[in-house]
């Protein structure tokens, strides 16, 4: 018995020694598969990281994201062949095959939109916007019908919350805003425009090239404390660096373009040339004449890099707008159906201006590893601006269809005199510092900035009426001016600025979640004020719901007065008006607060993408003004308050398989007290419809279509020399649809292997239907007084129905 048991005890003391032997040599082999690292950097075509990319093993359930800066880290058995995916909401998929790798290995993919790949490739969603400033779609411009040549300002315009009256302009107001609470950088550098233009004619081509753009952002509010003191919106805008040699020619009937670009291991350069001469388009007009815009653009990119941490650029612009104009004639018929006028002049006399601007700015950037990089920022900035004309006209205005009573006949008729030499010369100088540190989870962002601001202007016009043989004003015994004003002003100020930022990003079990929290802080020693503007973006991506992204952004942001906003109108002992500079104005505060979200899906088996944010923003210290066409002209005091609230909503997404539209819809409020009288701000726009539509012919692929088209309110406005306060009425609303065919001669898709054509990356013919509807669109009034004193306001048409051809080429 005993020794039965001790041979089973013996039996299971062996099995057990071979069980654990197995165990460990299974341990063993397990243990002993190699693991390689992969690492890299996930970008998009221009260079930009992607965040939130996913990187898998194809057959594992492995995988992980990019971080903010497109950086991975991914380990994984090695084996015979192992394939990694690389995949992002909005780009196409790409698959890297490693053969028995070991090791680390790294790979670096870049992974490109949908408007810009092959035909076949699916894509998914669309990346997700974490902030207030949204990538804008480049490719999109090249293909858009602009009447002004501006591609990227006529993209920019069908933005939801985005306002743009003028077709001939570059110029938009943004979510109740002014024309000049806009800021526009260009590589981080923030520049200027002419302060004297008043109308889209004058103002010719846009500080953009659109051939030179690699990248575009926008925000219409919430952005960060790194972006200077304006209320209503950021244009954000990157030039490229070529690779290698490149270029881009275009044509049209209204001018021409052309970049070209070279590149080096060390050294890139890009230059760009444009020129515009749009006589026909100005010709579809009512103001009929001799009309002579000659409009000239040069601008260069340079970088030169000797090291991998130094990093120089330069950054170059030359601008030469030449407006000549000899009016013959005008017939404007206006009114309605049962009450028709007609307003005729027979014009004498010219009206010739000039905007000079020069611009330059060096960059030196040092970047000494991966979370410091710090920049030292110099630029200068001239514009000389002459606005001269002298021009009389005889008018007749008449009763063209009968009225309610059946009258018909004369209703005035009367001369007038317009006259003006406005000469404007502005220096600013900017020297700054800025610097980025990254932490961990956290990107710190600083910098200051010193400005010099050097202004001369000597202007004097004035405007001579005469009615039914009276001179108005009609006084017996002397003949007077109906509106005069003089300006000679010399000044010097000096503007500083700093911020910080931090950016905070964390992957939480529950979702991302991004903060972005800052403060700027600026001093003026011409009025000796000191502003605080903290502001804040949050952003956050449920993991129950990636679908959505919600977002909530606010802060205190103020309008830094330039030039023509501190001016004020005085009138001296003897009844002459001049201006004066009001040492005494403070900078506009607006308040604002902002929640909005994102939800992607796909319908018809294509991706969209839903956008809405509400916005309300609180404004003390409003210095009032009023819009005439493209002139904003400013009460010069914080003479008011009020608010502005409203709702944005987008929907983009493939209408059409392979092609990107979009549809934007705004509703908007505002309100403003003025002289104790609650009225509309000037840019009271209460609804806007924006459509940017792109199509292609299943059985011609290579002819695309696309179509813009906008609706929206009529602004306020009011008589000359008068305030809403004391009455005002609503323009017509502005109808526009301009449409484009593009027929690809090369492309991606397209491209022979050899010959000549072979040389081109793309060829495209196309044909411009601009004001397709032919619509009268109202851009300001021109207004008739009588010996009565009674005005009529005659519409001031803008550009009606118009044909173009174009022709550009990439190589």
């Amino acid at each position: 018995m005993c020794t039965y048991a001790r041979r089973n005890t013996r039996f299971f003391i062996m099995n057990a020694k071979h069980i654990l032997l197995v165990i460990t040599l299974l341990f063993s082999a397990v243990a002993s598969v190699a693991q390689v690292k992969i690492t890299g950097k996930v970008v998009d075509e221009k260079g930009e990281p992607i965040e939130f990319a996913s990187v898998k093993i194809a057959g594992t359930a492995i995988g992980v994201n990019t971080d903010t800066k497109g950086h991975y880290e991914i380990s994984a058995p090695t084996r015979d062949t192992v394939m990694v995916v690389f995949s992002c909401l909005g780009y196409s998929t790409v698959r890297r095959q490693l053969l028995k790798p070991t090791g680390t290995v790294s790979i670096n993919p870049k992974l490109y939109s949908s408007s810009v790949e092959l035909q076949g490739v699916q894509v998914t969603e669309f990346r997700k916007q974490t902030n207030t400033l949204q990538s804008v779609d480049i490719e999109s411009m090249k293909m858009t019908p602009s009447a002004s040549g501006n591609g990227v300002e006529a993209i920019i315009a069908t933005q939801a919350g985005v306002s743009s009256k003028n077709e001939m302009s570059s110029q938009y107001m943004v979510r109740g805003g002014s024309y000049d609470e806009n800021s526009v950088y260009i590589n981080g550098i923030e520049v200027h425009r002419p302060q004297l233009v008043t109308s889209g004619q004058q103002e010719g081509l846009s500080v953009i090239n659109p051939d030179m753009v690699r990248s575009v952002s926008f925000s219409t509010g919430g952005f960060n404390a790194e972006y200077s003191d304006k209320m209503s919106s950021v244009l954000d805008i990157t030039y490229k660096e070529p690779e290698a040699f490149e270029g881009a020619i275009s044509a049209s009937m209204q001018g021409g373009s052309l970049a070209l670009g070279t590149s080096s291991k060390k050294f890139s350069m890009l230059h760009g040339v444009r020129y515009k001469r749009n006589s026909a388009l100005l010709g579809s007009t009512d103001t009929k004449g001799e009309y002579d815009p000659q409009y000239f653009d040069y601008q260069t990119h340079i970088v030169l890099k000797p090291t991998d941490k130094f990093k120089v650029s330069f950054l170059g612009n030359v601008a030469l707008n030449d407006y000549k104009f000899i009016p013959k004639n005008r017939e404007t018929s206006f009114g309605t159906s049962t009450d028709a006028k007609s307003f005729l002049v027979y014009f004498d006399g010219q009206e010739h201006d000039k905007f000079q601007t020069f611009f330059g700015a060096l960059s030196l950037n040092y970047k000494p590893n991966k979370g410091n990089d710090f920049s030292l920022i110099a630029s200068a900035y001239q514009t000389n601006e002459l606005v001269a004309y002298d021009i009389h006209g005889e008018y007749w205005l008449d009763q063209a269809g009968g009225s309610s009573e059946g009258n018909r006949g004369e209703l005035g008729v009367g001369k007038y005199h317009e006259h003006a030499r406005n000469r404007l010369r502005i220096n600013v100088w900017n020297i700054g510092f800025k610097g980025n540190t990254s932490i961990s989870h956290n990107n710190f962002s600083y910098g200051f900035n010193y400005r010099r601001d050097d202004i001369y202007e000597r202007s004097r016009e004035w405007q001579w009426r005469d009615s039914a043989g009276y001179s108005l004003p009609h006084y017996p015994e002397e003949v007077n001016v109906i509106y005069s004003m003089a300006s000679k002003n010399d000044i010097r100020t000096s503007r500083f600025a700093g911020f910080l930022q931090d950016t905070y990003k964390l992957y939480m079990g529950n979702g991302i979640l991004s903060v972005n929290a800052g403060v700027r802080v600026s001093y003026w020693d011409f009025n000796k004020e000191t502003l605080f503007s903290p502001r804040f973006s949050v952003g956050y991506v449920p993991a129950r719901n990636t679908r959505l992204t919600l977002r909530l952004a606010g802060g205190i942001y103020y309008q830094a007065p330039f030039y023509k906003e501190y001016r004020i109108q005085k009138v001296d002992s003897v009844g002459n008006s001049y201006i004066a500079l009001n040492r005494d104005i403070k900078s506009q505060r607006s308040t604002q607060i902002i929640l909005g979200g994102d939800y992607t899906f796909r319908a018809m088996d294509r991706p969209f993408k839903f956008t809405t944010e509400l916005y309300y923003k609180k404004i003390d210290n409003l210095n009032s003004y009023e819009v005439d066409n493209l002139k904003v002209v400013y009460a010069g005091n914080n003479d008011g308050k009020g608010y502005i609230a409203g709702i944005d909503m987008k929907l983009f997404g493939q209408f059409v398989e392979g092609t990107d539209s979009w549809i934007s819809f705004s509703l908007m409020k505002t309100s403003e007290t003025q002289k104790g009288v609650k009225v509309p701000m000037p840019t009271d726009q209460r609804y806007s419809l924006a459509i940017f539509f792109t199509d292609y012919f299943p059985k011609i692929p290579r002819l695309k279509f696309s179509l813009k088209g906008v609706l929206s309110a009529g602004l306020p406005t009011s008589a000359p020399n008068c305030t809403r306060s004391e009455g005002y009425f609503r323009q017509p609303a502005y109808k526009r649809v301009d449409v484009g065919l593009s027929y690809a001669l090369v492309d991606r898709e397209h491209r022979p292997s050899s010959g000549f054509l072979s040389k081109f990356k793309s060829i495209w013919l196309g044909v411009d239907v601009f004001n397709l509807l032919d619509i009268s669109n109202v851009s300001s009034y021109y207004w008739i007084t009588d010996i009565h004193n009674y005005q009529w306001a005659v519409p001031n048409y803008l550009t009606r129905r118009q044909i173009s051809a174009r022709l550009s080429l990439t190589f």
